[in-house]
């Protein structure tokens, strides 16, 4: 993938892009998820209350799940949104370059997993994952391995 520099950066500001609009989905869905739960732990008791109370803390459980659910969505809103902010040395493996290497390519920004892009697959990666990890040390014309397959580093931008 022999891209310009332009390109590069219209790619980069592609991908946060649609990054950002993914992550804002999972917020909304994880904020509507936990009214939900909210909602039917707040509705009128029934003929008995004991199963009742048993219902209304199972849904309090739930609603706690989903406020943890949103809370990470939103922590991994405001990565996206600072990582224009983020000064990447060029070349350098690390939070908001792209990673293009003979398997796939990648952008180091937060555990999104594979999108698309303009037909293209990305694999959008936190830079705590482990391939990351096994990737970081390297370099353009690197080879490493991971989980039993060999990769090689073509660009980094």
């Amino acid at each position: 993938m022999a891209t310009t520099v332009r390109s590069r950066q219209q790619l980069k500001r592609a991908l946060l892009a649609e990054c950002v609009h993914l992550q804002q989905q999972k917020v909304h869905h994880a904020q509507q998820a936990m009214e939900q739960a909210q909602e039917s732990a707040n509705e009128q008791p029934s003929a008995s209350e004991d199963k009742f109370e048993s219902f209304r803390e199972a849904c309090h459980i739930q609603r706690e799940l989903f406020a943890r659910h949103w809370q990470e969505a939103q922590r991994n809103l405001q990565v996206l949104q600072r990582l224009p902010d983020i000064a990447v040395p060029a070349g350098s493996i690390g939070l908001g370059a792209v990673v293009v290497t003979n398997r796939y390519t990648y952008f180091i920004a937060v555990s999104l997993g594979e999108i698309q892009l303009e037909g293209e697959k990305y694999c959008v990666m936190s830079p705590f994952s482990p391939l990351f990890l096994a990737m970081a040390p390297h370099a353009v014309g690197d080879t490493f391995s991971f989980r039993g397959q060999s990769y090689s580093i073509q660009e980094v931008f």
